[in-house]
């Protein structure tokens, strides 16, 4: 699964950057990235140094010492693995005032078309930090939004946080609009705990109390799925998949 989400978007890199010079991409974290980032460090003939790189989200007032900052997450499992990457731009969540770091983000993403962005399903069916119901209107490329319990609690079964009271309420997350512009989605949905989610990728009404749904209107989205996240669909369709 990781191998192969990978592959996919590393052509995808490859391919802008035969055709422009450059590739500009998003990366996610959580535990759904661990492989396929192994993989994608790992792929050869990307030339990295023409590669742009924009963080998806990140939790408001977390450090990037403390365990959970996913900026952390991406200098340690992907920034520190690539020689002379062209640039990595990151979500300050700690930055004071917050209006200014989104503001910077949004200028600096805005020059720069998205090619590919990686990315994964919550267990409640959210888009980066986009939890339901989830704004399907807003064209701002960051926005700050608030964290549901179910999103919370999924980090801490995740091993992130040691309870419930530790994870943030809020976070800087990539505004579904601007995930959808991107010209391919690859989304890696490991594991059995997000198989309600998988199905409600592919079957529910589109609407923002299913922010995952949005992505069947996107014209080169891939969900590279395992065994156990596709399960659902497998029992429901035996011999199809």
């Amino acid at each position: 699964m990781g191998a192969r989400a990978a592959e996919s978007g590393a052509r995808a890199i490859r391919e802008a950057i035969s055709a422009r010079g450059e590739a500009n991409i998003i990366l996610a974290t959580g535990a759904s990235q661990f492989t396929m980032l192994q993989h994608l460090v790992a792929e050869r003939g990307i030339q990295w140094s023409k590669v742009h790189v924009f963080h998806l989200d990140e939790y408001v007032g977390l450090p990037i010492t403390h365990p959970a900052s996913f900026r952390r997450y991406l200098k340690e499992r992907f920034e520190n693995k690539i020689e002379g990457l062209g640039s990595f731009t990151y979500v300050n969540g700690d930055a004071e005032p917050l209006y200014e770091e989104i503001e910077r983000l949004n200028e600096a993403i805005r020059r720069r078309p998205i090619d590919v962005a990686f990315i994964g399903i919550g267990e409640n069916g959210h888009l980066a930090f986009n939890d339901p119901p989830a704004d399907f209107e807003t064209s701002e490329p960051y926005i700050v939004v608030e964290l549901d319990e179910a999103c919370r609690r999924q980090q801490v079964g995740e091993g992130w946080f040691s309870g419930l009271a530790e994870v943030p309420s809020r976070a800087i997350s990539m505004s579904i609009q601007h995930i959808l512009a991107s010209s391919k989605i690859v989304c890696t949905v490991p594991d059995a705990r997000k198989r309600d989610a998988v199905r409600m990728a592919l079957s529910a009404e589109i609407s923002p109390s299913a922010p995952c749904s949005i992505l069947r209107e996107h014209p080169d989205c891939t969900l590279f799925l395992d065994y156990p996240a596709a399960s659902g669909i497998l029992a429901q369709a035996p011999g199809r998949l």
